[in-house]
């Protein structure tokens, strides 16, 4: 139909005779095309199909162990992610940090402007697409024609002065311009769920620095007691040593376990110092900030119910996936921009004003000037590039909607492997748990037996390597449950949609209007 028209267009506007244009029938041609945009109308992909992310079924529940860190967390399907999904974990001082990184993360401040320039790009693209351009136009020359050209010896140098008014009008007969601000206003919710992206990554990325801190001080902890112990065991023996009691390889023995716990020491607080340097650069302060709280796993409760969304639920809440869909919708528009390039492009131009000899004269009646056209414009030999730039078009659409299905595939891949953790960390901390206490009760025992001559020393020093081993090994089981879990809301989205607040609110930012034709 979009051809037809563009033939009746163009004999419409044919001169019957010379100087002659249809207008008539042209502005009733124009009224019948409005709101015809040629190229596809964009339509997002249907949601996969299927209930679950894994190829078995999860649990309802996973296992239990003694602690807070060992209780059990129930999947809840379909149920809905608060918006501060971190403050389940109910630890005051991560809720502060978070206000002072949402408020000064420089992260988020870029990605709110990037909003805004996006949205200041559509308004632009409204006024110079939507609406006549109106100039005003004030001049004035001097000029000195040969006088010879009009059978005279010489004439004076002419000064002309003008004032006018024009306008101009594209009409967009096929959408073409429409298409391009279809394209401005994707790229606007592109950015707009980047900023949620970008949102999502700093608060995930400050409750699992958080966990890990505090990770790092309970492994610290535990290696101190752990050496203290050492140490006083490595003066028992010095005392035996000394009376005739213990060899001299017994000592060695038990100073070299000693210089061994003492040596995993600093690497410990320099992975402490490190998180802490990130945790204050997210949080928008330098490195040297001593204002950053300080976190124990004590602090953390962790959360006993962990909603998990449906398949075709998660792709219309993450960030990623809603971007790329807005990136596929973008080179949809573009399809339409570059189609609306091959066919007539009509535009109505128009002026009045005065021209005069003196600025005064410019005003009178007698000076006024003023001029009206029209202007159709159809391509016909462009040597292909019109149709390459649609072809282009058209393998730009099938990339982005390649990326778009690799972006779901991978954010499937997310939440499946992140719930499998969640699953392996609440057994991985029974079974640590278990080998702490087995741990514990052995070197107890172990050095009741030393002490009667029952034991060597060799086994005893097994004993405490295996104690120090599982201390730590149970830590860093405690604060993968929180880790993962925080994991979780990631994988899903976290919760924005349910947010009272857009994240540049909650920064304190107003947010930038976005025009509209």
């Amino acid at each position: 139909m979009v051809d037809d028209l563009r033939h009746v267009i163009l004999r419409a506007c044919w001169p019957r005779s010379p100087g002659v244009i249809n207008l008539t029938a042209l502005m009733l041609i124009v009224s019948m095309l409005t709101g015809c945009a040629v190229g596809p109308d964009y339509h997002p992909p249907a949601p996969p199909a299927g209930d679950r992310f894994t190829s078995a079924p999860m649990p309802s529940e996973t296992a239990v162990s003694p602690g807070d860190a060992g209780a059990a967390q129930h999947f809840v399907l379909g149920q809905d992610i608060p918006g501060e999904w971190w403050s389940l974990f109910h630890c005051a001082p991560l809720n502060a940090l978070m206000r002072d990184a949402l408020a000064n993360s420089p992260n988020l401040a870029a990605a709110w402007a990037a909003l805004r320039q996006a949205k200041e790009d559509v308004n632009a693209e409204v006024g110079n697409a939507l609406y006549p351009h109106v100039d005003a136009n004030l001049g004035v020359s001097r000029s000195k024609a040969a006088g010879l050209a009009f059978g005279q010896e010489d004439l004076s140098p002419l000064t002309l002065y003008n004032a006018s008014v024009s306008v101009s009008y594209s009409f967009d007969l096929f959408g073409g311009a429409r298409r391009e601000l279809e394209a401005l206003r994707a790229q606007v919710d592109y950015q707009r769920f980047q900023l949620e992206a970008v949102y999502l990554a700093l608060t995930a990325n400050l409750v699992t620095a958080s966990v890990r801190e505090a990770s790092l001080r309970a492994q610290i902890e535990a290696t101190e007691q752990v050496a203290s112990y050492q140490q006083a065991q490595l003066d028992l023996v010095m005392r035996q040593f000394e009376l005739g009691g213990a060899s001299r390889p017994a000592v060695l023995a038990q100073r070299s376990l000693l210089a061994q716990t003492r040596a995993s020491l600093p690497a410990l607080r320099q992975s402490l110092d490190q998180v802490r340097h990130q945790m204050a650069v997210l949080a928008g302060k330098p490195p040297s900030d001593a204002s950053l709280p300080q976190f124990k796993l004590s602090d953390f409760s962790l959360p006993r119910t962990l909603p998990v969304s449906l398949p075709s639920t998660l792709v219309r809440q993450r960030p990623d996936i809603l971007a790329a869909d807005a990136l596929l919708h973008q080179a949809s528009a573009k399809v339409g921009v570059a189609t609306a390039a091959m066919y007539p492009q009509l535009t109505l131009t128009g002026s009045y004003g005065g021209e005069a000899l003196t600025p005064a004269g410019v005003f009178k009646p007698a000076s006024s000037i003023w001029s009206l056209g029209t202007n159709l414009l159809q391509p016909l030999f462009h040597g292909g590039q019109l149709s390459a730039q649609k072809r282009a078009a058209v393998a730009a659409y099938d990339q982005a909607a390649a990326q778009y299905r690799e972006t779901v595939l991978l954010a499937f891949q997310n939440v499946a492997d992140t719930l499998r953790a969640l699953d392996a960390d609440a057994h991985a901390l029974t079974a640590q748990s278990d080998a702490w206490l087995s741990a514990r009760d052995t070197l107890a025992l172990s050095q009741q037996q030393y002490r009667l001559g029952a034991l060597s020393y060799l086994a005893l020093l097994d004993a405490q390597r295996q104690y120090q081993q599982s201390t730590v090994n149970l830590v860093q089981a405690q604060a993968a449950r929180y880790a993962d879990t925080a994991a979780l809301f990631q994988a899903l989205g976290g919760g924005w949609w349910t947010a009272p607040q857009s994240p540049e609110a909650k920064a304190g930012k107003p947010e930038a209007p976005m025009g509209s034709p």
